[in-house]
């Protein structure tokens, strides 16, 4: 018995004797199932042939996979008033991440902006003793590996602090959430948005798309809400899903030069 894990998006599944037939995440027209068809590998091979990359960006703990594996998102490790914050997931943990961690502190939550990066929570969740796993009740149909420690939160916010809030944006995914933290890392604030929002490689403007590797642009409705959702929120942060997209300084504007620039171009 083992928990599966899917090598191209890097999502762990439940207990089970051999792997599904196909991960639904990938098979989603979102993602995408690999060149070499659906393959599979686990927690332990993942430990033998990766390790996690532990750096520091603005001040935060970054950890990553070496050599990169599936989708190659980050987490960050925020630490909030709310408490410390894991940011994001990955499909691996090993306990030189863990000690790194627990030497600043711990972990009081694991915050995920969508079920690509859903990766293997729950491995995560148990390292700390149980902590708690927050998620948009919008996407729950997405969760493969169920646990008593996913708590999932409803509505279009959800306030862990007084400088802690989460937002469901929508629109890559329905419960897409993004974490504003009014007080960090810098003066002004940030925004850790997902694939909400998605740093551009000028990281000067960011997009909106649908589905990032099969090139399906966002609705232009969706990407309204998104810009109403964010109405009222100050930062000059913006932190993106991977090591070093980010736009560091001017973020807000530049989120709006960004809404204004692909509403125009996908406009009739």
């Amino acid at each position: 018995m083992s928990f599966p894990v899917c090598a191209t998006c890097g999502t762990q599944f439940a207990e089970s004797a051999k792997p599904p037939t196909a991960c639904p995440i990938c098979e989603d027209e979102r993602q995408y199932v690999g060149w070499s068809g659906q393959t599979w590998t686990t927690h332990e091979e993942l430990g033998i042939k990766h390790k996690l990359h532990l750096d520091q960006e603005e001040g935060l703990l970054t950890i990553g996979l070496d050599p990169a594996f599936a989708i190659n998102q980050r987490a960050l490790l925020l630490p909030t008033d709310a408490g410390n914050i894991l940011w994001e997931c990955l499909s691996l943990v090993t306990p030189e991440a863990v000690a790194a961690i627990k030497a600043r502190g711990g972990l009081d939550y694991i915050v995920i902006s969508h079920p690509h990066f859903y990766a293997s929570m729950v491995e995560w969740s148990e390292a700390f003793g149980g902590v708690p796993i927050l998620l948009h009740e919008a996407d729950k149909a997405w969760v493969l590996r169920p646990s008593p420690q996913i708590r999932f939160w409803s509505g279009d916010e959800h306030r862990l602090s007084d400088t802690v809030t989460l937002i469901r944006c929508g629109g890559h995914f329905d419960g897409s959430t993004a974490l504003h933290w009014k007080r960090g890392p810098h003066e002004g604030g940030a925004l850790f948005p997902g694939d909400a929002l998605q740093v551009a490689m000028d990281r000067r403007h960011v997009t909106f798309m649908y589905s990032y590797p099969n090139y399906i642009p966002m609705r232009p409705v969706d990407v309204q809400y998104i810009q109403s959702r964010l109405q009222g929120y100050a930062f000059v942060d913006l932190f993106g899903f991977s090591a070093k997209r980010n736009i560091i300084g001017g973020a807000r504007e530049a989120v709006n030069r960004s809404f204004d620039r692909y509403l125009k171009a996908v406009s009739v």
